[in-house]
């Protein structure tokens, strides 16, 4: 893979395609825009170049700075430490936590900070959330050539720091107490975050196909969401995307430029139900793209790397199998709010928080809300805990829309705290 940008490599990885490791470290640090060159080994002799053994060697992937620094088999937590990303808080307590650096938790983190608020951000991942990944976001305001969700997600980051907030990545909040005007969050390392308000922006996370082996073929030949990573590994190679939204058209036209051929897999009739209408024209006029219409994937089959895989069409019934090693899953999501219905506050029935004037149409608000005023409008059914983008109930599943949310969730955090 060629250097992500003109910018001098932060970090040269060397490892085997097949490496689910590997990919974990190239998925990262293209999500964060970091730029580093990939060196794939395919012989022993090439990879004792680099001092090991050969391909099978448990030291791989290996990472080298630089200043000829290595570091073998890394985490993604040990890259996140040579970057400089990855600390403790520094603050006993915050006027605003904010969990999930996603559009909407990046703008809120933006606008808090940028008013005043000492703010933190917690991201379970890299800054981005599942908009991190797209290759190119072109239908969101101010860049009419489009960016890529990467940059778009660095330059948010940049700007969020820039006016004192303060970002714990690699950190995921795993349960919550709430009590008048304090909230405290405890992540899954043990750390505790006080906050006088909080807001959840933590998005879904990926929904996959439920398959036999699904979970043994990731990163080895099953992958979720647009896979900028992969897609100059995919040089003449056959590779499906399965999903009919934006996310998956846009994956579909830049994989396109690289692979041989690119398969649209969809449960519905046509994509245009689903899909932005330029990015149903662009589908159609590119000749080595292919829609497969009314099917799904029924079955994955290899050792231990995807080599083949079985569609069905719902239609005729009639079942075929293809030889590939790139499979993109870009289904939506699901929200993990088990840490709201463990303290009681109010979802819907798939899950997703319930906020503002929906808390009062199924009685909720009689039931449990403990003050005289209404919710605010982003405002969860617990006081000073707001939610924006994709994990709230009823939110449009767009980027500006999330960031619009985010900036407007701050608005009433302020209202909140002024009133508390």
């Amino acid at each position: 893979m060629d250097e992500k940008n003109s910018d001098q490599p932060v970090v040269k990885i060397i490892g085997r395609s097949d490496s689910a490791r590997a990919y974990a470290i190239r998925d990262f640090l293209t999500r964060g825009d970091i730029p580093f060159e990939w060196v794939e080994l395919k012989a022993d002799e090439q990879a004792r170049q680099y001092g090991v053994t050969g391909l099978n060697d448990p030291r791989l992937p290996v990472g080298i700075c630089p200043n000829g620094t290595r570091i073998e088999n890394p985490t993604i937590r040990q890259i996140a430490e040579r970057l400089g990303w990855y600390h403790n808080p520094s603050q006993a307590e915050y006027d605003l936590a904010i969990y999930g650096a996603g559009p909407a938790g990046l703008s809120a983190a933006v606008y808090g900070s940028s008013e005043g608020l000492k703010t933190v951000l917690i991201e379970r991942s890299v800054v981005g959330g599942q908009a991190g990944t797209s290759s190119k976001i072109e239908n969101y305001l101010g860049f009419p050539d489009g960016i890529s969700g990467a940059d778009l997600a660095k330059r948010a980051r940049d700007q969020a720091c820039r006016f004192g907030t303060e970002i714990l990545m690699l950190r995921e909040g795993v349960r919550g107490e709430f009590e008048p005007g304090k909230g405290t969050g405890y992540l899954a390392d043990g750390t505790k975050i006080v906050a006088h308000a909080t807001i959840c922006a933590t998005g879904v996370r990926y929904r996959k196909l439920g398959l036999e082996n699904e979970d043994a073929f990731y990163g080895v030949g099953v992958y979720y969401g647009a896979g900028a990573s992969e897609a100059q590994l995919c040089s003449n190679q056959h590779v499906f995307v399965i999903g009919g939204g934006n996310s998956a058209g846009q994956a579909a036209i830049y994989f396109a430029k690289f692979a041989r051929k690119v398969t649209i897999v969809i449960r519905g009739d046509c994509l245009r139900r689903t899909l932005s209408q330029y990015l149903v024209d662009r589908i159609h006029s590119s000749p080595n793209i292919e829609v497969l219409s009314r099917t799904e994937v029924i079955a994955l089959h290899g050792d231990h790397v995807l080599h083949s895989i079985t569609l069905r069409n719902n239609l005729t019934g009639e079942e075929e199998t293809f030889e590939t090693r790139w499979l993109f899953l870009c289904l939506g999501g699901e929200p993990q709010t088990d840490w709201a219905r463990d303290v009681g506050i109010c979802r819907d029935s798939d899950g997703y928080l319930v906020t503002g004037p929906d808390l009062s149409l199924g009685g909720i608000r009689a039931q449990n809300w403990p003050l005289e005023r209404s919710p605010y409008y982003l405002e969860t059914s617990m006081p000073g805990l707001f939610a924006a983008g994709d994990v709230r109930h009823g939110s449009v599943k767009r980027c500006a829309s999330a960031v619009g949310e985010g900036a407007m969730a701050v608005t009433f955090v302020h209202r909140y705290l002024t009133s508390a």
